[in-house]
């Protein structure tokens, strides 16, 4: 199956669902910033993904992306200070 390159980012002021779904969102992919992960997932573990993320947040009270990046925009993401490169698609996650 073909992976995508999917960068999620989320706006949750309750911290308990925040909390809940960052760690569920370690399952999927790598955190970059506590609010954001870039994960490489297949149609099957992306659809395990976005259901987790349905059964944890609250609709009409949190907020969350799903940005997906082609292979050419992938390799234009740049960081302005130490952290964690970018997700490499060598990188494979097993759910």
């Amino acid at each position: 199956m073909t992976q995508r390159f999917v960068v999620v980012a989320y706006d949750i002021p309750n911290n308990r669902r925040r909390t809940r779904l960052h760690n569920r969102l370690k399952d999927y992919g790598t955190p970059v910033q506590y609010s954001v992960f870039e994960c490489l997932l297949d149609d099957r573990q992306l659809a395990r993904m976005q259901a987790a993320v349905a059964r944890i947040i609250k609709p009409r009270l949190d907020h969350v992306r799903y940005y997906f990046l082609c292979a050419a925009c992938q390799g234009k993401i740049e960081t302005t200070r130490a952290g964690k490169e970018p997700v490499q698609e060598e990188t494979s996650w097993v759910v």
